[in-house]
């Protein structure tokens, strides 16, 4: 599809050319076909869009995949590089009903924490892997008005054969693809009370498939 575009005032971090084209293959054969992708107009730091694989029959939900996080190479520690890349993209499944359009905050969310996730690596200088978690605020505000989820947990992103998504570009740079799963204020605190694996089996527990969020979804640590 050639999203690439190198212009003048490009962000700091980017992929190259090739790498982009790399990039969009595997996420057609990944996740599926995108048709058009949301683009970001100001990148300080790296350019970050969103990549949106449209409903199907066989897959009925939106699938979100960010385009350029994963340029900056994070500073993973040496005793952690044998589990997680030093690059990485994110991705969240929404519903086909969801007005992805509409910039309102009950709307919009899903794609604001895209944004902030894929940012939080290259703006506070530190990585992201399985099981790391991000909060809306301080205060543990709840993302939107009509919903109490506050949180996100990472897990793994999976391809079409239920295997770590994960791209081994030409030039050497390896890319993880990292699931997004918004959390409960009491969700999130069983996570870190123990780990990732305590929380997401019991959301596995409860749901038919719990990487695919629902704003008012059953809480399952009341």
């Amino acid at each position: 599809m050639g999203l690439f575009r190198r212009l003048p005032g490009m962000p700091k971090y980017i992929y190259s050319e090739k790498e982009s084209l790399e990039l969009e293959e595997y996420v057609t054969k990944t996740f599926g076909e995108f048709k058009y992708a949301i683009h970001e107009l100001i990148s300080p730091d790296i350019h970050l869009d969103i990549l949106v694989v449209e409903p199907t029959e066989e897959e009925p939900f939106y699938k979100l995949v960010t385009y350029g996080a994963g340029a900056y190479k994070m500073p993973v520690p040496r005793a952690y590089r044998k589990y997680a890349s030093r690059y990485a993209e994110y991705v969240i499944n929404i519903p086909k009903d969801w007005d992805i359009k509409n910039s309102a905050p009950e709307d919009y969310w899903p794609i604001r924490v895209l944004k902030e996730v894929g940012r939080i690596p290259v703006s506070c200088r530190t990585w992201l892997g399985f099981g790391h978690t991000t909060q809306s605020d301080e205060a543990g505000s709840a993302y939107a008005p009509d919903t109490k989820l506050n949180s996100v947990v990472l897990d793994y992103a999976l391809d079409k054969e239920l295997d770590r998504a994960s791209l081994q570009m030409s030039s050497g740079r390896k890319v993880d693809f990292y699931q997004v799963i918004p959390l409960y204020p009491e969700e999130l605190k069983l996570k870190m009370d123990n780990n990732a694996e305590a929380i997401l089996d019991k959301l596995d527990e409860e749901f038919d498939d719990y990487r695919l969020i629902s704003k008012d979804r059953k809480n399952v640590c009341l």
